[in-house]
């Protein structure tokens, strides 16, 4: 007799149907897993007969074979544990197998026959029911599980003998509920910055539009701290965003207690970030930094001591949206819509071109520093933006600035200005304006006969690319969307411009 159990396969962000088939049969006794199983799945055969024997089954002295479906399929981590043990105990008859046929399965045993958490249950739920079956996973798994849908039938038992007591009707597993993350309180404000009144307006336009931001200054000039506050103005995630957002930490192992947030994800990796770390890789080919930054904001301090194969590397994602990990056997794709928010000195001693200052080395030293950023990641950023030293009298000076809640109201303005925009022109999907193709934002960022002069004028005189010339005219419309107007005039392109040109401290690279 065969018994089968479902399960999935990860590969990126989407489940793969596995197929657990356990075959009971006379011959040397063991336990032989075939398929394709990477370590942690050959070693399951181990913690199944612990797990099993501790729940007080015993084995039967004959040969158990389990085959994985379809063989050619790579089969990686733990989380094949509970499909085995399930369809072995169904060989075995200790749970019905027609009882099992409606689930997929998914859950790494304990040697005491518990079941831990493992990574990927909202994705393997979302399986699940694309392929109209239920999910058994872990208890701890079972709150992450439960956003896949109500209308899912999810059993979260702690043990083997807590889901084999429920196939036999003498203990009822209840569903697990979604679980919410509680908002952490006391977010860094704006508030506390004082002066650098243009670079918080950068930031402001940045957040509205979900535009690339670079900010060139001094150490100590409040670079970190203007990019720590950007969380504080942006819009909550909306369910859909929610959902991607969830699914790649699921898969990366990094939704404790399985419990969901509407935050945007921040990530702040060192700078001694290898590019397998900021893009994914590694064994299992994980998701990296920018994945895990998808829909939220990839910040990156001290721009230029990040190794330049990593930062190159990142100039596919900020295109396509999309982070592409190739291997010789398999290839994996995860997403990667990111806000790049970066922050760097003007030379390593940080002090060219301030008033009263001068750098050790010269002109050499702010050119070399500098030309640790290719041109085309430079072309990519669409805000560039100086913020030097903070005077005295700034910080001086009494009052507090505008808290970061009126600037979140103008920004939640800006982007359902956006939303309804693109909803009406038939793309639901695109909620911001940089986000948006060529096309489109030609139509949607044409401007009136002063602006066009003067947007003529510029790319002319300083050379812009095609993509520096869209990315002007994206920035253009968020600010006219910032100011509620409906056509993007002479004095938002203006604006817009200046961002695009590097200034002092910047020299033009892209």
């Amino acid at each position: 007799m065969v018994a089968r159990v479902s399960t999935v396969a990860f590969q990126g962000i989407e489940g793969v149907p596995v197929d657990v088939q356990v075959m009971v049969a006379p011959g040397k006794v063991g336990m032989q897993i075939v398929g394709l199983p990477d370590k942690a799945v050959a070693e399951s055969r181990e913690r199944v007969q612990a797990a099993l024997h501790a729940s007080g089954l015993a084995l039967p002295a004959k040969r158990v074979t389990v085959n994985l479906a379809p063989a050619d399929l790579p089969k990686e981590g733990s989380h094949f544990d509970l499909a085995i043990a399930l369809g072995l105990m169904a060989a075995l008859g200790a749970v019905p197998a027609d009882a099992l046929s409606g689930y997929v399965v998914i859950g790494e045993l304990n040697l005491d026959g518990t079941i831990a958490a493992v990574a990927g249950a909202l994705p393997a739920a979302i399986g699940a029911n694309a392929l109209g079956k239920g999910l058994i996973c872990p208890a701890e798994s079972g709150p992450e599980a439960a956003w896949a849908g109500s209308e899912i039938d999810i059993l979260a038992p702690r043990s083997l003998i807590a889901i084999a007591n429920h196939f036999r009707g003498t203990q009822v597993l209840s569903r697990p509920e979604p679980a919410v993350r509680a908002a952490a309180g006391g977010l860094p404000d704006l508030a506390d910055i004082k002066g650098q009144e243009s670079a918080k307006r950068a930031l402001e336009v940045a957040a509205a539009g979900n535009h690339n931001l670079l900010m060139v200054g001094p150490p100590g000039s409040g670079k970190s701290m203007l990019a720590a506050r950007l969380p504080s103005i942006l819009p909550p995630l909306s369910p859909a965003e929610l959902l991607e957002v969830s699914m790649i930490h699921s898969i990366a192992g990094q939704l404790p207690g399985g419990k969901l947030s509407d935050r945007r994800p921040f990530r702040a990796p060192h700078h001694s970030a290898t590019m397998a770390a900021l893009i994914g890789g590694g064994f299992r080919a994980k998701p990296g930094e920018a994945s895990l930054a998808h829909n939220g904001v990839l910040f990156l301090d001290e721009f230029p001591e990040f190794a330049p194969q990593a930062l190159d590397a990142l100039r596919q994602p900020l295109e396509t949206a999309t982070c592409i990990i190739a291997r010789a056997n398999h290839r994996v794709t995860y997403p990667a819509a990111i806000q790049l928010i970066a922050a760097m000195n003007p030379c390593r001693c940080g002090m060219a071109g301030e008033p009263g200052r001068s750098c050790a080395r010269g002109p050499r030293c702010m050119a070399d520093y500098q030309a640790r950023i290719s041109g085309p990641l430079m072309d990519r950023i669409d805000i560039r933006v100086d913020v030097p030293a903070v005077s005295a009298a700034d910080l001086i000076r009494p009052g507090t600035s505008e808290p970061s809640a009126a600037v979140a109201r103008r920004v939640a303005r800006a982007r359902e200005l956006q939303r309804d925009r693109f909803a009406g022109l038939g793309h639901p999907e695109l909620t911001s304006n940089a986000r948006s193709s060529t096309t489109m934002i030609e139509k949607i960022a044409e401007p009136d006969a002063a602006g066009l002069q003067l947007l003529r004028d510029a790319a002319e005189k300083m050379k812009f690319s095609a993509r520096g010339y869209h990315r002007v005219l994206k920035v253009a419309r968020t600010l006219a969307d910032l100011d509620a107007a409906p056509t993007v005039g002479r004095i938002h392109l203006a604006e817009a411009i200046s961002y695009r040109v590097a200034g002092e401290r910047l020299p033009v690279a892209a």
